[in-house]
């Protein structure tokens, strides 16, 4: 079944091949956007919302085609497309394909930066991350025009994991950015950078034990059929910034750059409210259907206390110091 999420080399060729702007004499303009989910999943939300929201402010003819299910591949080839302006103009990109970019990028979505969804809201209502959309802007030539995500994101094993004890030791999938490996190494586990769409063979081949998402990716991939287990360390609230092409946006005539502008936001604030307001449901569906089992994990806070100094340090580093104390400045 996972194997299907595979991109196929014919097809991404195809579509590759094509423009992703299309203008040609009187026809209506066509943006082409990407997702690796269907249209359940919270980030194919917001993007339909970004697409109504544009045709609304816009008032012209204008086609939109997303691209569903992985067809186009992952999330990394999508922001390298965005980056080139080939086949890709608009997509919901995890913050850690970004690093390539800017190394401040992929600290957006941290472990345990946010106390609570409230929090996490303070934080984007009051533009704090603007520093690292402008940086991603110039250098990768994409525009962060919104902001998704809100997914509390726990740890799914193949094994009952309870304390920091019997934490230490797992073989956990990261994503692919520095800061992801090096907190869950001080938190003592043993993290490895595995592509999203092999998480699923590895943990059911033994390759690894776990891995770490919130509710929507766990329904979406089936992750909770080799990984029953969920702990619940509540380390992460995603933030998943909806991307636009800088050079299709370039092209485009004014009156369509400021619809798109306003539709960011818009069908961020969509996807941030439908993920954080399904992630509770989903978990209690799935748990009611016998298919995965919370685990409660009462030392989240000592987990916090070995992270903190690494997200500190890590800041510091990135030049991120100014943007972490603005964020803990918004703590309620």
């Amino acid at each position: 079944m996972i194997r299907r999420r595979h991109l196929l080399a014919g097809a991404a060729g195809a579509a590759l091949a094509t423009p992703a702007l299309h203008t040609a004499h009187a026809q209506a303009i066509t943006l082409n956007g990407a997702s690796q989910f269907s249209d359940e999943h919270a980030f194919n939300k917001a993007m339909l919302r970004f697409e109504e929201r544009v045709k609304h402010y816009y008032g012209k003819p204008i086609n939109f085609v997303l691209h569903r299910n992985s067809s186009l591949g992952l999330e990394k080839q999508y922001f390298e497309y965005m980056a080139q302006g080939r086949a890709v103009d608009y997509a919901v990109v995890s913050p850690a394909h970004m690093s390539t970019f800017s190394r401040a990028a992929p600290f957006i979505d941290a472990p345990f930066l946010f106390n609570d969804l409230a929090h996490w809201n303070r934080v984007l209502d009051q533009d704090v991350l603007k520093p690292i959309a402008d940086e991603v802007a110039n250098r990768a030539r994409v525009m962060l025009i919104g902001y998704a995500g809100g997914g509390v994101r726990n740890i799914f094993a193949n094994k009952v994991v309870r304390n920091m004890a019997e934490l230490r030791g797992l073989k956990v999938r990261v994503q692919g950015a520095p800061i992801w490996s090096r907190t869950f190494q001080a938190a003592g586990m043993s993290p490895t950078v595995i592509a999203y769409n092999e998480v699923y063979n590895a943990i059911q081949n033994n390759v690894i034990e776990a891995g770490e998402n919130e509710a929507a990716g766990v329904e979406q991939m089936r992750f909770y059929e080799v990984a029953p287990n969920l702990i619940m360390t509540e380390h992460a609230i995603t933030i998943r910034p909806l991307c636009f092409s800088a050079q299709t946006f370039n092209r485009l005539p004014d009156d369509l750059k400021d619809a798109i502008i306003r539709a960011g936001r818009e069908g961020g604030a969509h996807g941030r409210e439908v993920e954080s307001s399904e992630d509770e449901k989903k978990l209690v569906a799935l748990e009611g259907a016998g298919r995965l089992k919370r685990i409660p994990f009462p030392e989240r806070g000592e987990m916090k206390r070995l992270v903190d100094p690494v997200i500190a340090a890590y800041a510091k580093e990135i030049g991120a110091d100014g943007i972490l104390a603005r964020m803990q400045g918004l703590v309620g």
